[in-house]
């Protein structure tokens, strides 16, 4: 079994009304459950941020050729933002 703390917290009100919202129409059980999967869902992006650095630190950046093999194999893929190759996603980690 995990164990929990508690902490306090200051978000924006948007950030509140929609973990309310989020509780009122069953999707959470909580406002910290809310807040709670929010943040296992960016840890989880942290962490597949990080594997892929390591992949590119050791292995380099993606070539088109690279993506066109994967698309092909793939059956085509759509990427957030439109952007393929080397360049897609770079900069958008906060």
């Amino acid at each position: 079994m995990t164990t929990t703390g508690k902490i306090a917290v200051s978000l924006p009100e948007p950030q509140i009304a929609a973990a309310k919202q989020a509780v009122r129409e069953g999707r959470a059980a909580s406002v910290s459950a809310y807040v709670s999967e929010a943040l296992a869902r960016c840890q989880q992006d942290d962490d597949l941020a990080d594997l892929v650095a390591e992949w590119t630190a050791k292995d380099g950046v993606p070539s088109l050729e690279d993506y066109a093999w994967a698309d092909a194999v793939l059956g085509g893929t759509k990427v957030l933002g439109g952007t393929r190759g080397p360049e897609a996603g770079r900069g958008r980690r906060a």
